[in-house]
């Protein structure tokens, strides 16, 4: 590839890894079920103060069990730092997420997201995330984060 080419490719697969971080976020606020498949490989792994998770299956219950407990969620995405290497991918990001508990009450809850990915043949994937948290409002005992 001329570096023309490897400059495009580069740009390309960092936008799409952007893109894929959005779309977490997207994911966990508005319940894409459904999209699981766009954004995580079968086989991912995922560790977070809620617990742990190997494969989608076990992901989407760990998800769930703890978004149920919230009228609404919102999480924001910021400071991506994309280390590109081949077919493979490292992807930090900090999330400040929102949580609505009901009419009266919210918490807040403040983490980094560690993504690993992987090229294939649909696109990137996420194979794994670890989230380490750095701040939580007393709310959020509600759902453990």
């Amino acid at each position: 590839m001329t570096s023309t080419d490897t400059l495009i490719r580069e740009l390309a697969d960092r936008a799409e890894l952007a893109d894929l971080v959005a779309r977490h976020s997207v994911w966990i606020d508005e319940g894409r079920w459904d999209e699981t498949d766009r954004i995580f490989t079968r086989d991912v792994a995922v560790k977070s103060p809620r617990g742990e998770a190997r494969g989608t299956d076990e992901l989407l219950a760990l998800v769930k069990r703890g978004h149920d407990a919230f009228a609404q969620t919102v999480h924001n995405k910021a400071n991506l730092v994309i280390d590109l290497d081949g077919d493979t991918a490292a992807v930090r990001a900090h999330d400040i997420a929102l949580f609505v508990v009901d009419e009266s009450s919210t918490a807040l809850a403040a983490g980094i997201a560690h993504y690993r990915a992987r090229r294939t043949a649909d696109g990137w994937r996420f194979t794994g995330l670890e989230i380490v948290p750095a701040a939580l409002t007393a709310h959020i005992a509600r759902a453990s984060l």
